[in-house]
């Protein structure tokens, strides 16, 4: 084993130290048991886990962290495991992305303040990724993504049945009458089987492979489901590589440049992956000081085939998606055809060219060749533009109804989704399938923090009548899982005046995905004449984190970050007050 000691190291501010200082410190790390040899200079690993109860996605991430913990000290490093809050999105009100930049600060304090030299971090549910991610990108020291895993495939009546996804279509059951109420709590029983995030291509399984793809997670990690064995594996490789990357000194400014960004976004395209992808590629990017903006996402994707047949936008779940080759596939197959960058740096100390070369895909239909995608390009994400969302708006195509990426309806205006849920059962509401549904006041500032209620169910009347989809336009977002023609992150959102505020009943709303365009069909002087009378909504926090929240989060086209947090902050050793 090589010799790691190093007394110059970050840890050895606190654990080297002489005199009286040294002395408190290493005396009570050693109440844990600890002999006096391991503070002889060898790196010290932070394991920040957002294991919790609360987060059900999370909870397992106990045992991670004590595979984590045989990799560290098989290289030779001392682990030190940590709290971190859990940011689950299954049962925190009024929604998780209130409190992603909570963690991301959390993170960020607890790696900075503490006797660290690297940092693994364990995650699982939606927010949780992408905090630990900009916490860690902020101090910069090496750190390594490791996320929980997918659950094994929810079964029910001998078919697949997808966390998240399934839940709107067990809704909808429930409302048109084809499920009775013991049914569904059965069948909601058969969704989530084991231990790990949704098995569907949702949010937790986007950031996963966004985690990957972006070369902050060890590759093919993304996949393996939290109940698989190979799961704790790669939990216990990357404790051990941890330990290289401190002597490598590898950090995350040297991996999250410009193209690892470029290879996320055509990753995320390729995957069918998450619009959620988006606000926190664009929040991490800041970090890092990558200029990042919504049209890189419109570009980026143009010439990228959806690849994977998954759920919500195809068939398949995440356990298929592992044993059909998991990431590293779809990566190869981009890389062949000249739509990734093989030349980023990874955590493995390679390079993303190098990384992929010995994957393979298994089978035809669930990861598909280039030539002959599941979804032809194009058909990801796309950017709109027009006088109801100036600084931008997205619409996942693959998720949408064919026939409607082009249509003109008469808007249906809801100043809540409250509003809206209180009378969407009733069989005398106004609206028809050409109704575009606006849902407004749901975004970072207004809601507060941007909930992912845009994918509203369709009115009951209408379900009954067969109708499956319609337009509606929101400026919230929508879970990975869920699925529709919907217009997601209008900018600026209603609560700061931007254009959606000033829509009422019965305006013509024009959607072209093809055009990259959503427009209000009202001339210009009705709109200013609107905004004059158009009252701006009274401050609701005066206090606490919340009132800080709606002071200080940036509009969706920034990623909701905090402006205060933008670029990082490195990782000096605070003054020692011993």
């Amino acid at each position: 084993m090589t010799d790691r000691r190093n007394s110059s190291r970050r840890s050895q501010a606190w654990f080297g130290a002489q005199g009286r200082s040294g002395m408190l410190y290493r005396s009570w790390m050693r109440n844990q048991g600890f002999g006096h040899e391991v503070f002889d200079g060898r790196p010290v690993i932070g394991i920040a886990t957002s294991a919790s109860e609360l987060a059900p996605c999370n909870a397992h991430l106990t045992r991670a962290a004590e595979a984590v913990k045989r990799g560290v000290w098989q290289a030779g490093g001392l682990p030190l495991q940590f709290p971190t809050m859990a940011t689950g999105e299954t049962l925190m009100r009024p929604t998780a992305m209130l409190y992603r930049n909570l963690m991301a600060m959390e993170v960020e304090e607890l790696i900075r303040a503490n006797p660290l030299d690297g940092v693994v971090l364990l995650s699982g549910c939606d927010k949780t990724t992408p905090a630990m991610l900009m916490g860690a990108a902020s101090v910069d020291l090496p750190a390594v993504m490791v996320t929980g895993g997918p659950m094994l495939n929810g079964k029910h009546r001998g078919q697949d049945v997808g966390s998240g996804t399934h839940v709107w279509k067990l809704e909808e059951d429930l409302k048109t009458g084809r499920m009775t109420e013991e049914e569904c709590f059965f069948a909601e029983g058969c969704m989530a089987r084991s231990d790990g995030h949704c098995m569907t291509m949702g949010t937790a399984s986007t950031m996963a492979c966004v985690a990957e793809a972006l070369g902050m997670q060890l590759p093919g990690s993304a996949a393996w489901p939290a109940a698989d064995s190979r799961r704790m594996e790669t939990a216990q490789a990357a404790g051990r590589r941890i330990v290289d990357m401190v002597e490598e000194e590898l950090r995350p400014s040297r991996i999250l440049n410009r193209e690892a960004f470029e290879n996320a976004i055509r990753v995320n395209a390729a995957i069918g992956g998450s619009t959620n992808a988006v606000i926190h590629l664009t929040a991490l990017a800041g970090r890092v000081g990558v200029e990042l903006g919504l049209d890189d996402f419109d570009r980026l994707v143009r010439e990228v085939p959806t690849l994977v047949n998954l759920m919500p936008s195809g068939t398949y779940l995440m356990e298929d998606f592992c044993y059909a080759g998991g990431l590293p596939a779809v990566m190869a197959e981009l890389l062949g055809g000249g739509l990734l960058h093989g030349g980023p740096v990874t955590v493995t100390g390679r390079t993303v060219a190098e990384n992929t070369a010995p994957a393979e895909r298994v089978g035809s239909d669930l990861i598909t060749p280039l030539d002959a995608p599941f979804q032809p390009a194009g058909t990801g994400i796309a950017v709109l533009r027009g006088n109801l969302c100036p600084d931008g708006a997205v619409i996942k195509q693959s998720a949408a109804s064919p026939h409607l990426p082009t249509h003109r309806g008469p808007a249906r205006v809801f100043d809540s989704p409250e509003a809206y849920h209180a009378v969407a059962d009733d069989p005398g509401l106004d609206v028809d399938e050409n109704t575009v549904i606006v849902i407004r006041n749901a975004g970072s500032k207004g809601y507060p923090g941007m909930p992912e209620v845009s994918n509203v169910p369709l009115p009951a009347k209408l379900l009954k009548a067969g109708i499956t989809d319609m337009v509606r336009v929101c400026d919230g977002r929508m879970s990975g899982t869920g699925y529709g023609t919907v217009v997601l992150h209008v900018t600026p959102e209603a609560a700061v005046g931007g254009p959606l505020a000033l829509v009422r009943d019965g305006d013509p709303v024009v959607l072209d995905v093809p055009g990259r365009a959503l427009r209000l069909d009202v001339d210009d002087a009705e709109l200013a004449r609107r905004r004059q009378e158009w009252p701006p909504p009274a401050e609701r926090y005066v206090s606490g984190y919340t009132w800080l929240y709606t002071q200080h989060v940036e509009q969706a086209d920034r990623g909701a970050d905090f402006g205060f947090l933008r670029g990082g902050r490195g990782h000096e050793v605070p003054r020692d007050s011993h």
